[in-house]
């Protein structure tokens, strides 16, 4: 009887050792994942952050645009 006793807790330790590695592996790999999609996350927001200003010049190439136009119109109608 005390041969299965020692039997039984070496497997009640194998197990909680492995399970206990198994949570530690997940919680790793689950961390890692995470920092991997906050770094993601911070690249969208700094091109969502880009956006506007790209925007604005955009305006400004426009309106520039626009007056070289009227300039033109202007000095072809002269």
């Amino acid at each position: 009887m005390d041969g299965d006793f020692v039997i039984a807790l070496i497997s009640l330790l194998g197990t909680l050792t492995g399970s206990l590695g198994g949570i530690l592996v997940s919680s790793k790999l689950t961390s890692y994942r995470i920092e991997q999609l906050e770094r993601k996350v911070d690249k969208h927001n700094s091109f969502a952050e880009r956006i506007p200003v790209m925007n604005e010049q955009i305006k400004n190439i426009n309106h520039r645009v626009e007056m070289m136009e009227h300039e033109r119109e202007t000095d072809a109608s002269d």
